[in-house]
């Protein structure tokens, strides 16, 4: 019987979770895996403070983009082309598809997403991909399999020191990665859109209903950041105390990043790291495209979302963009850089064009015209402005260094 209880109770409780998990979940992607991999093995325990410091910035920025989906019933795009001139909706939008383009996959891997996102409800098949995402939990169980000295790691997160020996524009090159690939500008309009998705067909809420879903969201987006950022401290983690201690401080090969993992794995390391890589890039493939989906398709006017059946003829201008979005990733395949270095440089280009984009939605959530009476609290605008500070920050202090 009390077994039959937790079994409700835990299904109640997972049912409650929805845009924020996957939303979270789609953040260590193959770009969040080489970035943290390579902070770790470059700069060794140096740099685990910035995962713990980006969380509840994470948390602040996510909490603003659903919240605007969700109480507006428009995605993010739909929100700005309403409130901002043309230009500033054509330049954020501009900036998301080449952020987001940057991201590199197999061709047949990029194919096969296409014909999931195109023929299958993402919500079908994003059930069982979040299973494939639960080998990123070997981070955390390699570190456990170290002797690791956590009384340096905690100082090194509580009071980090500059590396020896590193000049401090790679230093902030890699800080930028690090916030760039943990605070996605994608993200945004995902989470928007898939709030906005949930309440499309529904009838206008009470006050008290709406405060309810709100309160929903708040644990969604908490739950779904912490453990994206869990899975990315383990990440520098088990890299730093594997690959930096063994003098390995450069990566530039997925099979490189894969033996952080060997402690753990022995011989199935790749096998364990590729399966990793292949759950979250699947996750992240259909958000990733997707986002550049909503976000084209509510700028022109166009209908259409991931929940649209093509074989009826609908949202085709939609379907396009995200085949666009897809095939562009593939392209990029072809290219002489190296996979790992192409992933990292996708990072920092999202650090540096994740500033304007939080910003005007900055804007957007504080404004009563926009969100009527939910507009957002005192404690999440300055936690949000702040988010869009730090960025802004550390971006104009790499230039200033370069």
């Amino acid at each position: 019987m009390i077994a039959k209880i937790r079994k409700i109770n835990l299904k109640s409780g997972m049912s409650r979770l929805g845009p924020g998990l996957i939303t979270g979940a789609a953040d260590d992607d193959p770009s969040g895996i080489a970035t943290y991999s390579q902070a770790g093995a470059q700069f060794g325990f140096s740099m685990l403070w910035t995962v713990v410091l980006t969380l509840p910035l994470m948390v602040a920025i996510q909490l603003v983009s659903a919240r605007i989906g969700f109480v507006t019933r428009r995605g993010l795009a739909a929100n700005i082309k309403a409130s901002f001139p043309r230009w500033v909706l054509l330049s954020v939008v501009g900036m998301l598809l080449v952020g987001g383009s940057a991201h590199v996959y197999a061709v047949t891997f990029g194919l096969l997403c296409l014909v999931l996102q195109v023929f299958l409800p993402y919500k079908t098949y994003v059930r069982w991909l979040k299973w494939l995402t639960l080998a990123l939990l070997s981070y955390v169980a390699v570190v456990f399999s170290l002797h690791v000295d956590w009384r340096q790691v905690a100082s090194q997160v509580v009071w980090p020191q500059w590396p020896e020996g590193v000049q401090g524009h790679d230093v902030l090159l890699m800080v930028v990665a690090v916030f760039g690939t943990t605070i996605s500008p994608y993200l945004f309009f995902w989470q928007a859109a898939q709030e906005m998705e949930d309440t499309r067909d529904s009838a206008p809420e009470s006050p008290k209903d709406v405060r309810r879903h709100l309160r929903r969201i708040k644990l969604d987006t908490v739950i779904g950041m912490a453990f994206s950022n869990l899975i990315a401290f383990f990440i520098i983690l088990s890299t730093a105390a594997t690959l930096h201690a063994a003098g390995v401080t450069d990566i530039q090969t997925s099979a490189q990043a894969a033996e952080a993992l060997r402690p753990l794995a022995g011989d199935l390391t790749f096998l364990l790291f590729s399966l990793g890589i292949i759950g979250t890039g699947l996750l992240a493939v259909p958000v990733l495209a997707g986002s550049a989906g909503y976000a084209v398709a509510e700028a022109a006017g166009w209908p259409g979302s991931l929940s649209s059946r093509l074989d009826k003829g609908e949202g085709r201008g939609f379907y396009a963009v995200v085949a666009a979005a897809t095939v562009g990733g593939v392209i990029l395949c072809f290219t002489p850089m190296d996979p790992v270095k192409e992933l990292f440089w996708s990072a920092v280009l999202n650090g540096i064009i994740a500033v304007p984009i939080m910003a005007v939605m900055m804007v957007l959530a504080s404004r009563a015209k926009t969100m009527g009476a939910h507009v957002i609290s005192a404690r999440l605008r300055w936690l949000g402005w702040i988010a869009t500070a730090v960025m802004m920050v550390t971006v104009v202090a790499m230039f200033m260094t370069s």
